[in-house]
């Protein structure tokens, strides 16, 4: 197996997409892939972000796995304290889920020089 990652931002918020693969691609050639893919779906992509649209691609025609939530067999959250250690849930019907969070989480690292952005 060979894995692959996406990224997609600047400095202050990203995202990436892992994907694996059975067979080995040449870095170079898989940034080609991914470039040429680009510049075919980057003004008319309809998923959330950019790397989604052209990971979904790889997987479509070029025998990538994105690995994704949705690819999840089980999920443990692990901790030094007893009680915190459990099997979570990776059901995805989060829709129906009322206490099901309506948004996603962004990391930001801001400057501790005393300014706020806002």
């Amino acid at each position: 197996m060979f894995f692959y990652e996406l990224r997609e931002g600047d400095d202050d918020i990203f995202a990436d997409v892992l994907l694996v693969r059975e067979e080995e691609m040449d870095a170079d050639d898989f940034f080609e892939l991914v470039q040429e893919i680009r510049r075919r779906v980057q003004d008319t992509f309809t998923q959330d972000t950019l790397i989604e649209t052209i990971a979904e691609e790889l997987e479509r025609d070029h025998a990538f796995i994105p690995i994704s939530d949705d690819r999840l067999s089980a999920s443990v959250n692990v901790s030094k304290l007893e009680d915190e250690n459990y099997l979570a849930s990776i059901d995805s019907d989060d829709d129906d889920d009322p206490d099901a969070p309506d948004y996603r989480g962004i990391f930001l690292d801001l400057p501790r020089d005393g300014f706020l952005p806002n």
